[in-house]
C-alpha cells in the first residue's frame, strides 16, 4: 500500500502539467518551519485563510482567468470566454493532488504558486456547474514522496493530513451545505483522501444522501467482484446516474501501461475502475480538453502549433478516449487524431520526463483532468440536474 501511495501520488507538480521531473518556479512561497505544536494543532475552517476556494473568500483562488482559445485542425482559432454559473443549485468540494514544494514532510497552510495553479487546472472550471469549495490541507509534500521512494519510510503525519480534510468537510456541512447536493472532486493524493473520507465518514452518515457523485481521478481503486462496488459506491455507467464513482487513469493508446505501472493496476482480485467521462457526458468519446498554454516551471509556452495568449487551449476533434483492459490493467486510452499536413500540433504535453526520457509507467497522469475537464464539468451538470430532479420528485 505504501508503494502504491508513493507511485500513485504525483511527485512532480501534477496539475501544473509540467514535463520536468523537478519543476521550478521563479518565486516560490517562503517556507516557514512549523513548531511541533502548530504542526499538530487543528485548523479553523471558519477562517477563510484556510480555504483556496470558498464563496465567502474575498481573494478566492477559483476566481481566475479561465479563458481558452480553441485551435481547429486548420489552424483557425476561436476565443472561449468562461462564464461561471449565476446561481448554482449544488456544490463541488475538491481535494487537490500532490503539488506542495514545501521542504517539510507535510505542507504548511500557505498557498504557493503550485496550489494556486492546480486550482486553475483542475477545479475552477467546475464553477460552470456548482459553488466551489477547496480547503487547504497539510498534504504529504513532493519532497517527502521522493524520500519515500528512496527509503521506503515516511515522516509525514497522515493522521494530521486526514484531520484537515475531515475538519474542512465538517465545517462545510455545518455552515454551508444546508441540504444541498455535492460533487466530491479530487486527483491523485486528493482522490486518495476522498476515498478515505468516504470510508471513514460519509458512507456511514446522513451526508451520503447529499452525494451527487464522486469524481476521484488518477488514484486507483478496485471493483469488488461480489458487490460491484468501488470505494463503497457503484461505478457510474450512465451520465444521469447519481451517488456513483467516476475514476480513470490515462495512457496514450499506443503506449499502454507497462505491467509494473501502479496506475490502473488490478489488485487483490479486483479490476481497476475505468469510467470514460467523454462517454458519460454524452460526447461520444470526444475529449473536451483544456490544456494549459504554459506549464508552471517552464520558461516557454507549450507548443500547440498556433500561438495563443489565453491561459488555456482547447483542441476540438483532436482527442478521443476509450476504456481498455488487459490481464493486469484497466485504463483510459487516449487517441490523438493528428494530421501532419495541418498547422495544429500533432501531440500534447503530459508525459513525465526524467533525464530526457519519458517514464511510461506514469502514462498521462500529469494531465488526467486537463484531458477531460470539459467532459467532467458537463457530467457534473447532468448529474446535478438528475439529483435535483430526484429530490423534487420526493
Amino acid at each position: 500500500m505504501l508503494k502504491k501511495l508513493m507511485i500513485g501520488a504525483a511527485m512532480v507538480a501534477i496539475a501544473a502539467c509540467s514535463q520536468e521531473a523537478s519543476p521550478v518556479v521563479d518565486e516560490p512561497a517562503p517556507v516557514v518551519p512549523e513548531t511541533e505544536s502548530s504542526a499538530n494543532s487543528a485548523n479553523d475552517y471558519t477562517d477563510m485563510t484556510n480555504w483556496l476556494c470558498h464563496p465567502d473568500k474575498p481573494d478566492d483562488a477559483c476566481s481566475v482567468d479561465l479563458t481558452a482559445t480553441a485551435i481547429a485542425a486548420d489552424g483557425s482559432t476561436q476565443l472561449m470566454p468562461f462564464a461561471p454559473a449565476a446561481e448554482p443549485a449544488f456544490d463541488c468540494f475538491y481535494i487537490y493532488p500532490t503539488v506542495s514544494f514545501d521542504v517539510t514532510p507535510n505542507s504548511d497552510m500557505v498557498a504557493g504558486p503550485e496550489e494556486l495553479n492546480v486550482i486553475a487546472n483542475q477545479f475552477a472550471r467546475y464553477g460552470e456547474a456548482c459553488r466551489l469549495f477547496a480547503p487547504m490541507y497539510r498534504q504529504t509534500t513532493l519532497l517527502e514522496l521522493r524520500n519515500q521512494m528512496t527509503t521506503g519510510q515516511t515522516a509525514a503525519d497522515d493522521a494530521m493530513r486526514y484531520a484537515d480534510v475531515i475538519d474542512s468537510w465538517n465545517a462545510y456541512l455545518a455552515t454551508e451545505n444546508n441540504g444541498r447536493g455535492v460533487v466530491l472532486v479530487g486527483h491523485s493524493q486528493g482522490a486518495g483522501m476522498i476515498y478515505e473520507l468516504l470510508e471513514k465518514d460519509i458512507l456511514a452518515s446522513s451526508a451520503r444522501e447529499k452525494l451527487i457523485a464522486v469524481h476521484a481521478i488518477g488514484y486507483g481503486t478496485g471493483i469488488d467482484p461480489d458487490t460491484g462496488l468501488a470505494a463503497g459506491l457503484p461505478v457510474c455507467t450512465d451520465g444521469a446516474q447519481t451517488g456513483c464513482l467516476v475514476n480513470f487513469e490515462s495512457f496514450r493508446k499506443n503506449v499502454p501501461p507497462p505491467a509494473q505501472s501502479w496506475f490502473g493496476k488490478n489488485q487483490n482480485g479486483k479490476r481497476a475502475v475505468c469510467t470514460n467521462p467523454a462517454s458519460l457526458s454524452g460526447d461520444d468519446g470526444n475529449l473536451k480538453a483544456f490544456m494549459p498554454r504554459q506549464s508552471l516551471g517552464r520558461l516557454a509556452p507549450n507548443d500547440y502549433g498556433v500561438a495563443v495568449d489565453t491561459p488555456f487551449v482547447a483542441l476540438p476533434g483532436l482527442l478521443t478516449a476509450e476504456c481498455l483492459s488487459n490481464e493486469t490493467h484497466d485504463w483510459l486510452a487516449i487517441t490523438i487524431h493528428a494530421d501532419p499536413a495541418d498547422p495544429r500540433a500533432d501531440d500534447i504535453p503530459g508525459d513525465l520526463i526524467v533525464n530526457g526520457e519519458v517514464v511510461p509507467d506514469w502514462g498521462l497522469h500529469l494531465v488526467d483532468m486537463n484531458l477531460a475537464m470539459g467532459n467532467l464539468v458537463g457530467l457534473a451538470k447532468i448529474q446535478g440536474r438528475a439529483w435535483l430532479d430526484a429530490q423534487n420528485a420526493e
